[in-house]
């Protein structure tokens, strides 16, 4: 008893950075009842999912056939069994107000590495493989274990800058298994600071500063997710806290779309259409960020899993009002497709308003709306589609922001006119975007 009652007082004094810490009685109680059935649980698992494998004939987290499409754009993997974009529309969307940075400089979708391979130009400490699931259509980079990976050729993250990135979970996730985290950090020597991003949270991490923001599918109660933020700087916390989320929860809702946008003090954070935070004092306004990593912390259950992709890192605050008006051009790449398709995603929504509130406050401006693709596929089908994606831009423009039709003009272009080479993830991304040109 007294052991006990030592063990009880000890584990009181613990804190987890990311808020798992519930009824620590429960806790003890649970693992108690955990471990004496836990070879059992494990093995008739096992004979339940040899089972169903057989019956459905595929592999039940991985799949090794990778699904080609023409468009390469994978920011439309579809979750099959929870499509987080099935059912949205842009009503839905209306108070998403998330703009992404005007110069993309960075993208990974993983289409050029191969499957079971750790993705080229990225570091870890630990185990990641790339993978393709039979929920969603892409390639994803998926973690099981402790680990801490970064993509190396970020060096510069400046006052004004945005992040996305698609995050998906097992089905089955245990709510003690740990938080994937993505962090913002000032490091002397990336390559050796990594190495010891875990402790960040703690406090214990001698840098400049930073920020790290946490998911999991799973609350003490099993019937939400949970989100937490927190930032120091010198050593000293600024802001700590979590909080309940419903955009990623498992087992009903096991993917959702990330956007993280970072103007000097403020850091704001949504889960598709839900902005979950939004800090006025996060960070100090001098704060001088040079690397992007994401880690996860130690799972209990063997199977929990969490897979990421899509990911995109644009700079610079939008300047849609001078780039259009005074300059006479504004582009975007915040505007996007399904894939080979001219339908609208709805987390383009807040790139669509802030063009139409431009457009609406100069109501004498006309406009021709271009559109451009990558180089995958053919020519001809390109230009089409170019063409058909300027055609659903013009028509929400007029149906959802009320612009009159007279003063706008669409055209494409198809791969013609790149920006950037396309043999990278982030040329054929750059390259994929809509251009407005006064007329």
């Amino acid at each position: 008893m007294r052991i006990l009652l030592m063990f009880l007082m000890l584990a009181c004094n613990m804190h987890d950075s990311h808020g798992q810490i519930g009824n620590l009685l429960e806790r003890a109680k649970q693992k108690t009842k955990s471990k004496v059935n836990q070879r059992i649980d494990q093995k008739m698992d096992r004979a339940i999912d040899n089972s169903l494998d057989k019956a459905e004939k595929t592999p039940k987290t991985v799949s090794n056939t990778v699904e080609k499409n023409n468009d390469a754009d994978a920011d439309a993997a579809i979750n099959s069994k929870v499509n987080t974009q099935a059912g949205a529309t842009l009503a839905s969307y209306s108070k998403f107000d998330f703009v992404p940075g005007e110069r993309l400089i960075a993208a990974e979708d993983f289409s050029q590495d191969a499957v079971g391979d750790f993705p080229a130009g990225w570091n870890t400490n630990g185990n990641g493989e790339l993978v393709t699931t039979n929920k969603t259509k892409g390639k994803f980079l998926m973690t099981q274990k402790e680990v801490v990976m970064y993509p190396e050729g970020i060096k510069n993250l400046p006052d004004n800058f945005t992040l996305e990135f698609d995050l998906m979970s097992t089905d089955e996730f245990s709510y003690y298994s740990g938080y994937f985290i993505v962090g913002f950090t000032t490091a002397i020597d990336i390559g050796q600071d990594f190495k010891r991003f875990g402790r960040f949270g703690e406090g214990r991490i001698d840098d400049g500063g930073g920020f790290e923001i946490g998911f999991h599918p799973q609350n003490a109660g099993g019937k939400m997710g949970i989100t937490s933020f927190y930032s120091h700087h010198d050593l000293k916390e600024i802001v700590r806290n979590d909080a309940d989320q419903d955009r990623l929860m498992a087992p009903e809702r096991t993917r959702t779309h990330v956007s993280i946008w970072r103007q000097k003090n403020r850091v704001r954070v949504y889960m598709d259409d839900k902005k979950v935070w939004d800090m006025p004092r996060g960070l100090p306004a001098d704060l001088q960020l040079n690397s992007l990593y994401f880690r996860n912390n130690a799972v209990t259950n063997a199977t929990d899993a969490y897979y990421l992709s899509n990911i995109r890192l644009a700079v610079g605050a939008p300047d849609t009002r001078n780039k259009l008006i005074t300059e006479g051009k504004f582009v975007t790449h915040g505007i996007l497709f399904d894939v080979n398709s001219d339908q609208i995603k709805p987390n383009s929504y807040g790139a669509l308003k802030d063009i139409a509130q431009v457009l609406s406050e100069n109501e004498t401006v006309k406009v021709k709306i271009v559109g451009h693709t990558d180089a995958d596929g053919d020519d001809a089908s390109n230009l089409e589609l170019s063409k058909q994606r300027a055609v659903a831009v013009k028509q929400l423009l007029i149906s959802e922001f009320k612009i009159d039709a007279n003063r706008l003009q669409t055209d494409g272009k198809g791969e013609t006119q790149p920006l950037q080479n396309n043999n990278s993830s982030a040329g054929k991304a750059n390259n994929r975007r809509v251009e407005f040109i006064k007329l």
